[in-house]
C-alpha cells in the first residue's frame, strides 16, 4: 500500500484522557502532544472557580456561577464532572462530539472520578493513560520547584496524589515520567497504535473493495 492510499483512508478521532497527580509532568505533555499533532484539540471545562491570570474565557475553561453549573448538570450537557480542590469542573459534551464526527481527537486533562464517567459515557471511544512521578520525593520536589503554591498546598497536592495514584489500574497505559523527552515519545507512540486501531479507520472498508 501506497503512503498516499494510507492516508486517504478516513478516521474518526479518539478521546485522549492524561491522568496524573499535580508536579508529575501532564501540563508539560499536553502542550507537547497538541504541538506535534494537528488533528488534537484540547477538551475544555466548565468550572466554578475564578479565573486566574492570563486564562481566557473559552480557551483555558469555561467561567460558570453554582447555579449554572447546577443547571448543566440538570440538562445532562456534561460527560463528566466532578469536584477538584472544593471546585466544581464538567466537560460540556457538544464540543467533544463535534470535534470527534470532524476527525479530531480529543485531549483530556481530568482525574480519574472524571475519566470513570467519562469511560462509562463514551466508553469505545476513550483511551486512557496515567502519568506517574518517578518518586514521591521527586514529585514533592517538583511541586515547590514551580513556586506556585505555599508549602500547606504543597502537602494537600502531595496527600491527593496518593489516592490519585492508587486508582492507575483503572487505566489502559501506564507512563513513569523519568525522563520528559522519552516520555512524550512514549505517548506519541500510544497515539499513533490507537489511530491505527480497526474500528476508528472508519474509511477502510471502502479502501479494502478497491483491492477486492
Amino acid at each position: 500500500m501506497s503512503n498516499a492510499a494510507a492516508t486517504s483512508i478516513q478516521r474518526r478521532g479518539f478521546l485522549l484522557v492524561l491522568s496524573s497527580p499535580s508536579g508529575a509532568g501532564k501540563t508539560t505533555l499536553s502542550r507537547r502532544l497538541l504541538e506535534d499533532n494537528a488533528d488534537f484539540v484540547m477538551s475544555v471545562s466548565a468550572t466554578t472557580r475564578a479565573a486566574r491570570e492570563n486564562e481566557l474565557e473559552g480557551r483555558d475553561y469555561y467561567f460558570v456561577k453554582d447555579a449554572e453549573f447546577d443547571a448543566m448538570v440538570d440538562r445532562r450537557e456534561f460527560l463528566e464532572h466532578a469536584v477538584v480542590f472544593d471546585h466544581r469542573y464538567g466537560t460540556p459534551s457538544k464540543p467533544v462530539f463535534e470535534a470527534l464526527e470532524g476527525g479530531h481527537c480529543v485531549l483530556f486533562d481530568i482525574d480519574w472520578q472524571g475519566t470513570q464517567q467519562l469511560t462509562e459515557n463514551v466508553r469505545e471511544d476513550v483511551v486512557t493513560v496515567f502519568l506517574l512521578p518517578p518518586s514521591l520525593d521527586e514529585l514533592a520536589r517538583r511541586l515547590k520547584a514551580r513556586g506556585l503554591d505555599s508549602e500547606d498546598v504543597v502537602q494537600t497536592r502531595m496527600a491527593k496524589a496518593v489516592d490519585e495514584i492508587s486508582h492507575w489500574r483503572e487505566y489502559d497505559y501506564i507512563l513513569v515520567n523519568h525522563d520528559l523527552e522519552e516520555t512524550a515519545a512514549q505517548l506519541q507512540m500510544i497515539v499513533g497504535a490507537e489511530r491505527l486501531r480497526l474500528e476508528r479507520q472508519t474509511g477502510l472498508s471502502d479502501f479494502v473493495r478497491t483491492l477486492t
